[in-house]
């Protein structure tokens, strides 16, 4: 049995002097496991931007599924979304900065992962939409338009023979394979051409343009406010958060997380049942004002 995990307020935190933004994924962390958010969260996030602090939005999410947390966004109205390959204003859900994977490079992936994994099937995550392959398992949530062939979907005269829509993300699904397996071959395939990662308790991997990641984009969206990484207080609990969890200052793994984050993090909180997040947020302003 592992140990327990320590609540946020009983423990000494690591916290910085002056923490200045907040960073936090959502499924498996700040949202509960019914994709609702608590009104101990919903209170702690306001709480937090009255204070003066940054809450950022970190999610692999595309735009689209952000509605949960539309109304919980403050003053800048922005989030981090498809794991930083689109930085979104959830104010209008106009995309304010985009960082696509190449179609080439995601053509060559297809192709690499169904030789070196027969039976995988794949998703298209589009700025603008979701495509399927037919075997590729659909998500309740998107049911998608169009349904074809990998190299079909990416393929540019797909798009109504116009110019073809940025790619935020290639899915890629294995039946068979575990997940930590089915992401270390991934990356060992094509990871020198593209960023691979997964927040799926299934064989699902998740593939973003090279150096794309929560990190890299949350790293910019610092810079232009002129907040260091050391001012940073950043919440994650799947493989697609370490980076994140490892740039920021301060990081703390949700109780309910993926060992990896429970190893990589400087700090743990209780889980997403348990509103971890909202009750490092009440330290935080218990300590600060």
């Amino acid at each position: 049995m592992s140990d327990p995990v320590p609540s946020a307020e009983a423990t000494e935190s690591p916290l910085p002097a002056r923490p200045r933004l907040i960073a936090t994924d959502l499924d498996g962390t700040l949202l509960r496991d019914d994709k609702s958010v608590s009104d101990r969260t919903v209170a702690a996030l306001a709480a937090a931007e009255a204070a003066g602090l940054t809450v950022l939005f970190v999610t692999g999410r595309p735009p689209r599924w952000m509605d949960v947390v539309r109304d919980h966004v403050h003053g800048h109205g922005l989030a981090i979304c498809g794991n930083g390959a689109v930085v979104v204003d959830l104010h209008t859900g106009v995309p304010t900065q985009v960082r696509p994977l190449p179609h080439p490079v995601a053509l060559d992936v297809v192709r690499e992962l169904r030789a070196a994994a027969p039976g995988t099937s794949f998703a298209v995550e589009f700025t603008d939409g979701i495509t399927y392959e037919p075997a590729y398992p659909r998500f309740a949530l998107d049911p998608g338009t169009l349904v074809a062939p990998a190299e079909k979907l990416l393929d540019e005269g797909v798009r109504d023979g116009g110019e073809p829509a940025p790619v935020v993300k290639l899915l890629a699904h294995h039946h068979d394979l575990t997940p930590d397996g089915f992401l270390t071959l991934g990356r060992t395939v094509a990871g020198d051409r593209a960023s691979f990662t997964r927040s799926s308790p299934s064989a699902l991997i998740e593939v973003s343009g090279y150096g794309v990641s929560k990190a890299s984009t949350l790293a910019l969206c610092c810079a232009e406010r002129g907040i260091s990484a050391d001012e940073v207080v950043a919440f994650g609990d799947m493989p697609n958060d370490l980076e994140m969890l490892t740039w920021a200052g301060t990081s703390y793994a949700m109780g309910n997380a993926h060992p990896d984050v429970l190893a990589a993090a400087s700090d743990r909180t209780t889980t997403n049942e348990e509103d971890g997040v909202a009750a490092v947020i009440e330290e935080i302003l218990t300590r600060h004002g």
